[in-house]
């Protein structure tokens, strides 16, 4: 008997249509906690009161750690732990309902069949599977309530994400590919090679059941500080020996490069990118998320919810201090309960890849409430007062001498950081703002007495701070204000016209020194090239508003412009007699656009032609034109394709063939590159029929 190898019918197709694991293309069965899936096995002659099944998971399965379950076939299905209950047999067939509890460790398990008769007994493994979160469930602590949002934020494997500037947001799509080849395998190896399983495999294998330890985890994984993770980030504006972060459209590609690669970290990432890659693992492995962009985000290195700008007489902005105000910073939210904070705390956490501050020794980030960061509750695990300080610290604008290191206070504000902040709709390829979930409205006393609550736990009320500036500093009040207007159009490849407005706000006049700089910058405003630069002096006559146009020429600025098209345009103007007036701009330039038209009707494994068309906005030669296409269901893999060089105006039109194989809306999506442009990108929704 025991020689006769069970042959095991995984019932693939029905559990995963049941599991809502249809999307994986594995052949092996990939089921989700707290429900029944079916398993029919043949080999054994053994009533079925004899039979006892075992499943196992890690390196040392362990009853105690709950990594092992020896279960017998019983009449119902138990809650608490797992069950078997019959379904049917045969003259040589069995056929079980196996149930896991709703709180069981994921990851890979075996499973395996023991029968006791009177000649003893033998114990015959059926195979393995995968089990992950359940978000449909209500036992299950990533249960998310609304059917629609488990579809987006679990199923969905396209994503908008939204970056530019407070002033002017864009956005771009993003392949996540959680369902596609081998992604889940890597995404649990990925678990495999965490610092937590290398320390103590048992241990961290008996935590995989808790979604708050997990999304704590792969935060640390994404990143390759610490521990040889996914991505290595790079902010230098050179990405020489990697791929520049603006260039990728999906996680697919990085996740397999890991991969190919070894596991050696793959060049380069920035904040949109780790969001990109934790938000594929962790809809992989059930838990819902989504990304989240933050206009003005702050980053408080030395958690005083205060940050720090320093700038020279000439207006330069000094790369000096370890604080920064970025155009946009993006993270994620994975919703779950926070048993170990209470239910008020429970729904969406901030989960943070970005490798900016350690946290416990390593780069991670959170999982921070949601709710904790609004309400001010900043000494709750994880990392509150960081994202806290993210969406509300203080900006305090100095003016730095760099031969006596003397610095003054230019100016403060308490209502510039953490605007718009965005994530896709449920649904649709639309912008939500959900800035009232992480705070309340600014300046409103709710809000200012929130602040004072978190400054309060945080230890800053009675400290003193000598760097902070004197009450007189602050109330300071200047006597002309200015602004920066934009004058025409904001596209890469053509000049840069602005006017900067200087109004006089006494009854006398004002004679002002104005010096003025432009610098290219990357999207955390961090300078990298000066552009431009000019200084101007003028009276204001009591009352008056004087405008100066500024234009900054293509050819100025072309040479000098980094992948995130970002100049930051600075005038620091010297009053006699009274106090210095800072005035900034940060513009982001648009790319020209590209067109895409699907020439007839998509359907299901029929050839149908796809045209790409960009025409050459200015007046050179571009050269080294790349395209690049790729879209779940519609192509495997990525499709590249050369293009000619294009004369001055010149309009390219690229023609591919597509075959979709699943009917259903699906995203195609497009990026080309050429020797001008870097990144343009756009996608398309192709609705396939069947």
């Amino acid at each position: 008997l025991a020689a006769t190898q069970p042959s095991t019918n995984w019932h693939l197709k029905e559990n995963a249509r049941d599991h809502h694991t249809s999307k994986f293309s594995s052949r092996e069965l990939i089921v989700r906690r707290g429900q029944a899936f079916i398993v029919t096995f043949n080999g054994t002659e053994q009533p079925e009161q004899n039979l006892t099944f075992i499943t196992e998971t890690g390196p040392k399965p362990s009853k105690l750690a709950k990594t092992q379950a020896t279960f017998g076939i019983s009449s119902t299905v138990s809650k608490e732990s797992w069950s078997a209950v019959l379904q049917s047999t045969s003259s040589n067939s069995v056929s079980i309902s196996i149930s896991s509890p709703p709180n069981a460790v994921i990851g890979r398990y075996k499973l395996s069949v023991q029968s006791t008769s009177s000649d003893g007994s033998s114990q015959e493994s059926l195979g393995t599977f995968v089990l992950l979160f359940n978000p449909w469930s209500s036992g299950d602590d990533v249960f998310m309530p609304n059917k629609a949002e488990c579809e987006e934020y679990v199923l969905e494997e396209f994503g908008i994400i939204f970056a530019g500037n407070k002033n002017h947001i864009n956005s771009f799509g993003w392949n996540f590919g959680q369902f596609q080849g081998d992604i889940l395998s890597i995404c649990l190896s990925m678990l495999d090679r965490s610092l937590n399983y290398r320390q103590d495999p048992a241990t961290d294998v008996s935590h995989r059941n808790d979604p708050k330890y997990l999304g704590r985890v792969l935060s640390a994984m994404v990143n390759a500080n610490d521990d040889q993770g996914v991505l290595l980030g790079n902010w230098s504006g050179n990405y020489e020996g990697g791929k520049s972060p603006s260039s990728w459209t999906g996680s697919g590609e990085i996740l397999q490069n890991w991969k190919k690669s070894g596991f050696k970290p793959v060049r380069y990432g920035q904040c949109w990118v780790f969001a990109a890659v934790l938000t594929t693992v962790l809809r992989c492995l059930g838990i819902p998320t989504r990304t989240i962009t933050n206009f003005s985000s702050a980053h408080d290195a030395d958690g005083n919810l205060r940050v720090d700008e320093f700038y020279d007489a000439s207006g330069n902005h000094l790369d000096r201090a370890a604080d920064s105000i970025w155009n946009f910073h993006v993270w994620n939210e994975s919703w779950f309960s926070r048993s170990d904070l209470g239910p008020s705390y429970s729904g969406w956490q901030v989960l943070d890849a970005t490798p900016q501050e350690e946290s416990g020794g390593i780069y991670q980030c959170g999982p921070a409430s949601r709710n904790a960061i609004k309400e001010g509750d900043v000494d709750l695990d994880y990392d509150c007062p960081f994202v806290f300080a993210e969406v509300n610290a203080d900006c305090m604008y100095w003016n730095y001498d760099p031969a006596t290191g003397k610095k003054t206070l230019i100016f403060s504000e308490s209502t510039v950081i953490g605007q718009f902040i965005s994530t896709k709709a449920v649904g649709r390829d639309d912008r939500v703002d959900v800035t009232s979930d992480y705070k309340y409205e600014e300046g409103s006393p709710k809000e200012r007495d929130t602040f004072k609550k978190a400054r309060k736990k945080l230890g800053l009320e009675d400290k003193f701070d000598p760097t902070a500036p004197t009450p007189q500093e602050i109330d300071q009040k200047p006597d002309i204000s200015g602004k920066f207007k934009v004058a025409g159009p904001l596209e890469v490849g053509k000049d840069l016209n602005l006017i900067l407005v200087l109004a006089n706000l006494q009854s006398d006049a004002k004679t002002v020194h104005v010096n003025m700089t432009a610098w290219s910058t990357v999207y955390t405003r961090r300078p990298i090239h000066e552009i431009w630069k000019d200084s101007i002096s003028v009276t204001l006559s009591p009352k008056e508003e004087k405008q100066f146009p500024i234009k900054i020429l293509y050819t100025e600025y072309q040479q000098q412009l980094t992948t995130d098209n970002t100049i930051q345009v600075t005038a620091l103007c010297h009053v006699e007699g009274g106090i210095q007036v800072l005035v900034q701009r940060d513009i982001t330039l648009d790319n020209p656009a590209i067109d895409i038209q699907v020439l007839g009707e998509a359907k299901v494994n029929k050839e149908v032609d796809v045209e790409v068309v960009f025409t050459n906005p200015i007046d050179v030669e571009v050269t080294n034109c790349v395209l690049q296409v790729e879209g779940n269901d519609l192509l495997r893999g990525i499709l590249e394709i050369d293009v000619p060089p294009l004369k001055a105006s010149e309009k390219s039109s690229t023609k591919f063939k597509l075959i979709p194989f699943e009917a259903g809306p699906k995203h195609l999506l497009v990026h080309f590159s050429c020797d001008k442009f870097a990144d343009i990108k756009t996608f398309k929704m192709v609705n396939v029929i069947d």
